[in-house]
């Protein structure tokens, strides 16, 4: 008998869980949607649905930045207005009907270098979001091995210390958007750096900074982590930075779960990453930590239910305000939902 493809819904199937406590209210701050290109299977509202709709109580989402449904003609700085129109029109069926989650913030692309034309693009953000754009996403990931990723990351060099990159986070702040980022665990430093220059914009780390595993950094976890833990502490010292908890089980992450025969249960979850969020939480407090699904990325891993069951287990010592903040609170006020 042929083994499930990681990934597909035959794979996640050989793992389900009951949910822990289903009735608790939930926020998934950070998920992705794309249509079916070249081989890559499309991930819209129905999946969404399936996923989000699989015992746990998730009320309202945030869509994050994928380079989905750019326009392929106009000027170049506006190309990625079309990924807010494509997903505000999906966040529409998602309030009409279907009694599912609710996409109720895009946080979308645009290069935060363009200088005076920035406002003009946020400003077609804005309009093409219906009420539903709440910032920017542009992500600083580079590393020097991209050959050994498998989601290599597209960030310039020295982006974060980039003057006319940082008069642009800037203005996000001025317009009462957020920054979103994603990067690697070597470029903490570099991000805390940009965090105490622009105080004056709400920062949100994503995925705990991207500890890599694979390629060059397999068998030197502990190494990592250590370094990882110290980054970390740093980059809580700024104020303006709120992070979310989630995204360790993509590939690059080299925990393995997606070159099994089964995915990963909640158990192992916990057992494999449990101090990394205890860590960051310490670190930020509750209420600057929101945890994060990365799905469909995370989904190359384990199944959705599995991931918020792990966050259930994680979050039991903490009390139920702090656990209210995690689950829903957190996202609620940094995006305005």
């Amino acid at each position: 008998m042929t083994t499930p493809v990681p990934g597909s819904t035959a794979w996640l199937d050989q793992v389900r869980e009951d949910a822990i406590d289903p009735d608790r209210p939930i926020i998934d701050p950070h998920h992705h949607l794309w249509k079916s290109i070249g081989g890559r299977a499309g991930y819209l509202l129905a999946d969404l649905w399936a996923d989000t709709g699989s015992g746990h109580r998730i009320e309202k989402t945030v869509f994050v930045e994928c380079r989905a449904s750019y326009r392929d003609s106009g000027p170049e700085a506006f190309r990625p207005i079309g990924e807010t129109e494509f997903v505000a029109r999906i966040a529409g069926a998602s309030r009409d009907g279907g009694g599912g989650a609710v996409i109720a913030g895009i946080v979308g692309h645009a290069d935060l270098r363009l200088g005076s034309g920035l406002r003009d693009v946020l400003q077609a953000h804005e309009r093409a979001g219906g009420g539903l754009f709440r910032g920017i996403r542009h992500s600083g990931a580079r590393d020097p091995h991209p050959q050994a990723l498998s989601i290599p990351g597209r960030g310039a060099e020295g982006l974060y210390a980039d003057a006319a990159f940082r008069e642009g986070v800037a203005l996000l702040g001025e317009l009462g958007c957020t920054y979103d980022t994603w990067h690697y665990h070597h470029q903490n430093g570099a991000f805390a750096d940009l965090a105490r220059a622009v105080p004056g914009t709400t920062m949100v780390l994503d995925h705990f900074g991207t500890p890599l595993g694979v390629g060059p950094y397999a068998g030197q976890r502990e190494a990592i982590f250590d370094g990882w833990r110290r980054d970390i502490a740093a980059v809580a010292k700024c104020p303006n930075v709120v992070a979310k908890i989630g995204g360790l089980a993509m590939p690059d992450n080299g925990f393995g779960w997606d070159l099994r025969d089964r995915p990963a249960t909640s158990d192992e979850l916990v057992a494999a990453q449990a101090r990394y969020y205890h860590h960051a939480i310490e670190c930020f407090g509750p209420e600057r930590c929101m945890f994060e699904s990365n799905f469909p990325v995370d989904r190359r891993s384990l199944p959705y239910g599995v991931y918020w069951n792990a966050m259930k287990k994680l979050a039991a010592r903490y009390s139920p305000d702090e656990q209210h903040a995690m689950f829903y609170g957190t996202a609620a006020r940094v995006y305005r939902l």
